[in-house]
């Protein structure tokens, strides 16, 4: 059978927001529901939507946070909510919040095992411990991201700006994989790829 492509699914969008204003937090707890602000813990105001399912940090600077999104339109459609719930309250926000990804993570499964005592052995810009961490962690150049690799074939992907970059690690991790041997397909399906020796040595 053709070698299946990995499943990616984005767990969570981190956004910065600029509104080059200073925002008066405590009239917005006064005023807004669905808002926590105890200034003596932690000087930022956190509004949580249901929809989209967001978490946003809000500073007095007028700079936000906004986590919890599952797309890039997803944490762009929950800031443009906040400010427009907030201007609807009566407090003025004079321009448009300037909204930039910072990180995507994203989890991925390739559907075979991975041998990662050969993987951390062979492949560049690794660190194994498995006596800290079980898994093996893996610096990507191109695109630029991190990625976590389990002996399941189970990844996590972080570090990402776009959303198209999850889909380009995992099936470019995969092709490495594959090349290196460290992959063991499952039983019964051929994806075209002999074992190397080394992989027959060391599963």
């Amino acid at each position: 059978m053709p070698r299946p492509d990995p499943i990616t699914k984005i767990e969570n969008v981190v956004a910065s927001v600029i509104l080059n204003q200073r925002l008066d937090l405590d009239e917005i707890a006064a005023t807004m529901p669905n808002v926590e602000f105890d200034p003596e813990q932690f000087p930022g105001l956190v509004y949580r939507l249901k929809t989209p399912k967001t978490a946003t940090l809000i500073f007095n600077s007028g700079k936000m946070v906004c986590t919890g999104a599952k797309s890039e339109k997803e944490s762009k459609r929950a800031v443009h909510k906040i400010v427009k719930n907030i201007k609807e309250a009566g407090i003025e926000i004079t321009g448009k919040p300037i909204i930039t990804v910072q990180n995507i993570v994203a989890s991925a499964n390739l559907s075979a095992e991975l041998n990662l005592e050969l993987a951390a052995m062979k492949l560049e810009n690794t660190l194994y411990e498995p006596e800290q961490f079980p898994g093996l962690i893996y610096r990507m150049r191109d695109p630029k991201v991190v990625i976590l690799l389990f002996g399941s074939g189970k990844l996590v992907i972080t570090g990402a700006k776009f959303e198209p970059q999850i889909q380009e690690a995992a099936l470019k991790v995969m092709d490495r994989l594959l090349e290196l041997g460290v992959m063991r397909i499952p039983e019964g399906e051929d994806w075209g790829q002999a074992k190397s020796d080394d992989e027959d040595e060391n599963w």
